[in-house]
């Protein structure tokens, strides 16, 4: 994922001096961790451990990790071209019976306030559950988008984007209904578990009786300082995964990822589209592969993400190369091969996954996977041509089961004094 950058910390002092939810001085989410233990461990820029120390007299700041702030207004949402976090949250929620424009609207007004507050550190504005209380940010991001049905419940079908349309059958799809689709979706993320779960479940109490979730999925990527320097993030099948993602850098980043200022509809001018999978990965049967035919099947070294054709992981791959015997060294059905973008007419989406992990099944066969997560200006120029040409050969496609699956408007950042989706429901 590309690296991106965040706001300084704050110092210890202006932490103590920041009001609380009551509105006096006090400690709060964004207060200081409070004076350690008689030993406490000291964590440096990166996250990772400098070495012991004893616990000073006074209280300590927040770690890098916990003072880390996202910012929740802006051009576009967050939680679309941050770094991979920690440990995420995926859910839908269905509008109830007799709720309509009015209470979607009263709706995502109180989940931008509850976002605003908890990406800043601070409590819930109402009847906070305290999970939360010892942390700081730590880089959580919300991110709110709109399904297909949510168009219809709210009387607002002629603003429903054609890029909208239900996404096609795939032969690898195995969907379970129940945990598909959604009127509202709402991504979290965080580097901290307890600050992730504290933001679902005022998402979820915010929602009252305007919305009853539908599905919720749980996620989580390794946490950040974990590594010796910063790496592209591996799955839980131990390949790289993401080393030929769209960079912001790119000069047509924002064109393949968002859309255009000047897009139709336009309330969804900087947005983009989400397209959501539950992929299982199918480990016993890819962990019976030796390494070299697991890295056949991806057309990548397992060790660094380097191709096969030589390199290291950011070498472009070759497709002509091939061995003394005349045979592709990059197999015709890796999936590596399959993906690039200049064999899908330049087909790109910023990928954004967790991994997760359900328990086993009754035989011992573990649930576990992908949460796929992908985002680009239009799922039928983006996601779609690629998934196809999955179909139709991927060397990695009978190790993997899509067994839920969404597609979801994601509307532009709010400004300071908006609500998302604010232009849609107010327009």
């Amino acid at each position: 994922m590309p690296d991106q950058s965040v706001p300084q910390a704050r110092t210890s002092a202006e932490v103590a001096q920041a009001p609380d939810s009551t509105g006096g001085h006090g400690v709060s989410r964004r207060a200081l961790l409070g004076t350690a233990g008689a030993t406490g461990l000291v964590l440096g820029a990166s996250g990772g451990a400098v070495g012991y120390a004893a616990a000073p007299a006074q209280a300590t700041p927040l770690t890098s990790v916990g003072s880390d702030r996202g910012m929740f207004h802006g051009k576009h949402q967050p939680g679309i071209t941050e770094g991979l976090q920690a440990r995420g949250h995926l859910a839908a929620f269905d509008l109830t019976a007799g709720a309509g424009r009015k209470e979607a609207a009263a709706l995502l007004r109180r989940w931008s306030t509850t976002a605003e507050r908890l990406m800043a550190g601070e409590a819930a504005p109402h009847d906070d559950t305290d999970v939360a209380r010892d942390a700081g940010p730590s880089s959580l991001t919300i991110t709110f988008g709109f399904g297909h049905g949510f168009f219809d419940r709210t009387g607002l079908e002629k603003q429903r984007p054609s890029a909208l349309d239900p996404l096609p059958d795939f032969s690898s799809d195995r969907l379970d209904k129940a945990r598909s689709d959604g009127d509202l979706w709402v991504q979290i993320g965080a580097n901290d578990a307890l600050v992730a779960f504290h933001a679902l479940r005022a998402i979820q109490k915010d929602a009252g009786g305007a919305a009853r979730l539908r599905w919720q999925m749980n996620g989580f990527n390794r946490t950040p300082g974990a590594t010796a320097h910063p790496m592209t993030a591996r799955n839980l099948m131990g390949q790289l995964d993401g080393t030929r993602n769209p960079k912001p850098s790119e000069s047509d980043f924002d064109r393949r990822i968002f859309v255009p200022a000047s897009g139709d509809p336009a309330w969804m001018a900087n947005g983009s589209y989400a397209v959501v999978r539950r992929i299982r990965m199918l480990l016993d049967d890819w962990e019976k592969l030796s390494t070299a035919a697991q890295e056949a099947v991806i057309g990548r070294r397992k060790s660094n993400g380097a191709p096969l054709s030589g390199g290291d992981e950011t070498t472009p791959m070759d497709l002509e190369k091939a061995d003394a015997k005349g045979e592709y060294i990059v197999p015709l059905n890796a999936h590596a091969r399959i993906t690039r973008p200049d064999k899908n007419s330049g087909a790109a989406m910023l990928r954004r996954p967790f991994s997760y992990h359900d328990g086993f099944d009754a035989d011992g066969t573990p649930d576990a996977g992908l949460l796929f997560v992908c985002w680009q200006a239009d799922p039928l120029r983006g996601f779609v041509p690629v998934q196809r040409k999955l179909d139709r050969g991927d060397a990695l496609s009978q190790f993997i089961r899509h067994e839920a699956s969404g597609l979801f408007a994601v509307p532009g950042g709010a400004a300071k004094g908006e609500y998302v989706g604010q232009r849609l429901l107010e327009g």
